[in-house]
């Protein structure tokens, strides 16, 4: 049997945090980003299995010592930006027929794996001091992702477990389908948001005056986290039955453990306690002209890309049409076998939380597609009902050794 994948050896990883940096709105899609994502997937999965093993404080030191904390920042509202003023735009094209919507659903996967990168080092007091001023940009962020959860809970929107089951990934001619698995994902990324507004609410004795006003004053989020947890978005009632959302799926909670408290029902109560229980929260500043200018500044990471960007949204699709997301066979080919080295079967399968799930019916299975070895079904019934949707994923993903040959 092979070995469980284990973090990456130090020098790759500090190679891989030095490479990182900012891209232009434009350019999302592009070899260039792409580049970048596979960077940051790569520390994502690395994060992950450090903190699993207790060894995540190297990656801290290299984020911090790189000052690489404000380039995520950058980068994640920059995703976020293109999710809501570009995609919807490329959804409209008429036009846009794409051979497959996988380069898209990388793009919308980029701010998951940004806001999961952050989540698991956020937990270190120096970087969320390395964060510096883009520190307020990530708790407008924040902000924003809770008021969608607030938001989808009050109107008894809750993303319940039949929405969130065994979708995959889209069929490659979907665009209808892409946008589901966006909205999707957006619910799991708030959750993330959760959990990094908390450990920034841990640090509120070090927080410039100005994050502590704009958490406080500007967006009172004492009054936006105790409406979530009075409506408790991650958790709902399906057939009777009380189900709450944990470790990226949906559980039955049996009645005698209804009343338990969950990870993220903690999460709000202790960022709670933190705002309005801190002593630095309570004390009453002076507002003279040095706190005046402390306390008034702004952030200025997502004013700047939507000035510098403000009506070209149009033209940025269609440009990211015709150079990013609309490859010849052979780049798409290209492309998957640099995916495939990204997102291994080891290592995918050593992230998962839970054994593997039928693609169709989602129960837990062993077996897979022989094929493309990537999609998972319990019976050979579940395979046949479920080939016209994988057909053309499958048959790119098996070209991808072919391809590697005759490069």
């Amino acid at each position: 049997m092979a070995a469980v994948p284990g973090p990456l050896p130090p020098a790759e990883a500090e190679a891989l945090v030095r490479a990182l940096q900012g891209t232009e709105l434009r350019d999302i899609g592009g070899q260039g980003w792409l580049r970048q994502h596979e960077y940051v997937e790569k520390l994502n999965m690395h994060g992950i299995l450090s903190a699993s093993a207790g060894q995540e404080q190297l990656l801290t030191e290299l984020l911090v010592t790189h000052t690489k904390i404000p380039v995520l920042i950058g980068e994640l509202i920059s995703v976020e930006i293109w999710k809501h003023k570009v995609f919807p735009v490329l959804c409209r094209l008429e036009d846009f027929k794409p051979r497959s919507t996988f380069p898209i659903y990388v793009v919308l996967h980029h701010e998951a794996s940004i806001i999961n990168l952050l989540e698991t080092v956020f937990f270190y007091k120096e970087i969320c001091e390395s964060a510096e001023d883009s520190i307020l940009d990530l708790i407008d962020y924040c902000h924003r992702k809770l008021t969608l959860l607030a938001a989808r809970s009050t109107k008894a929107q809750a993303v319940t477990s039949a929405e969130l089951r065994a979708e995959g990934l889209p069929s490659p001619s979907s665009m209808q389908e892409l946008q589901k698995q966006a909205e999707t994902m957006e619910f799991e990324i708030s959750l993330k948001a959760l959990s990094v507004l908390r450990f920034i609410t841990d640090q509120v004795e070090s927080l410039p005056l100005s994050a502590l006003t704009r958490m406080l004053n500007t967006h009172n989020l004492p009054c936006l986290l105790a409406d979530l947890v009075e409506h408790c978005p991650w958790s709902c009632w399906e057939s009777g039955k009380l189900k709450k959302f944990e470790n990226g799926t949906w559980h039955v909670v049996p009645p005698e453990d209804q009343v338990k408290m969950t990870k993220l029902d903690g999460q709000v109560w202790l960022a709670l306690l933190n705002l309005l229980l801190s002593p630095e929260c309570q004390r009453k500043y002076r507002f003279d002209g040095f706190n005046k200018s402390q306390l008034l500044k702004v952030p200025i990471i997502r004013d700047h890309i939507l000035k510098k960007n403000s009506g070209k949204w149009e033209a940025i699709a269609k440009h990211q049409v015709k150079h990013a997301f609309s490859p010849s066979e052979e780049e798409l080919k290209f492309q998957a076998r640099r995916w495939a080295q990204t997102y291994s079967l080891d290592m995918m399968e050593a992230l998962a939380p839970d054994k593997p799930r039928c693609r169709v019916c989602g129960v837990e299975v062993a077996k897979r597609c022989s094929r493309c070895r990537n999609e998972w079904y319990c019976t050979r019934a579940c395979q046949v009902q479920h080939w016209q949707k994988h057909k053309p994923a499958c048959n790119l993903m098996a070209e991808v050794p072919r391809s590697v040959d005759d490069l």
